[in-house]
């Protein structure tokens, strides 16, 4: 499940790296940029339904922070 989801954070900075290449490259590749930025988005956008349906499913158990009483 976590390297899941280290291979999308991945994919995500990949592609963000892409679409800043293209930016400072030459004002030809706004098609390119646009395309990385749109792969961005749409690999976030499938990391976060993956995790809920995780959490539906019940393979993750979200756990918050003990807290120290004092």
């Amino acid at each position: 499940m976590k390297a899941i989801v280290v291979i999308a954070l991945v994919c995500i900075l990949a592609a963000l790296a892409s679409a800043g290449f293209f930016m400072l490259r030459n004002k030809t590749g706004k098609r390119q940029m646009a395309r990385a930025l749109t792969v961005r988005i749409g690999v976030s956008v499938a990391l976060f339904l993956f995790i809920l349906l995780s959490w539906k499913m019940g393979w993750i158990e979200p756990h918050g922070l003990e807290l120290q009483q004092r």
